[in-house]
């Protein structure tokens, strides 16, 4: 038997105000427009995608019952997490320090080795969504 593929495509994030989360998604995270399609006042869908990503989220109105800003823990990945953060910064957004886990829990810094997935850091959009960005790949090619 042949094993299905099952690929994460598209996450649905909860926003009050579409243009604001837009804004800040496209503007402030570099995120690509792909879709804003618009039927009628009571939908609309923006579809967003990370550089780099296969997956997309959605953003817009009669898609979802989630209360905005619920959405939490989504991780994007990126191969330096110092690099990520001077980017993240220096577009205006609201940035943790990069931390890291040990056995006495979270920690600043980060991690020692700087193994994949070690080192994270951590953001908001407008509604209080919150992402985590992790280090992977920095030691291989």
């Amino acid at each position: 038997m042949t094993q299905m593929d099952w690929k994460l495509e598209l996450v649905i994030v909860p926003v009050t105000d579409v243009d604001r989360a837009k804004k800040f998604y496209t503007e402030q995270l570099g995120f690509a427009e792909d879709v804003d399609h618009r039927a009628g006042d009571s939908f609309r869908v923006v579809q967003l995608t990370p550089p780099g990503s296969a997956c997309s989220i959605t953003i817009g109105t009669g898609l979802t019952t989630a209360p905005p800003g619920s959405y939490q823990g989504t991780h994007l990945v990126v191969k330096d997490i110092e690099a990520a953060h001077a980017e993240l910064a220096g577009r205006g957004v609201e940035v943790s320090e990069p931390f890291h886990f040990t056995a006495e829990g979270k920690r600043p810094g980060l991690a020692p080795e700087r193994g994949d997935y070690e080192t994270f850091l951590s953001f908001e959009d407008p509604d209080g969504n919150g992402w985590t960005v992790q280090e992977v790949g920095r030691t291989t090619s």
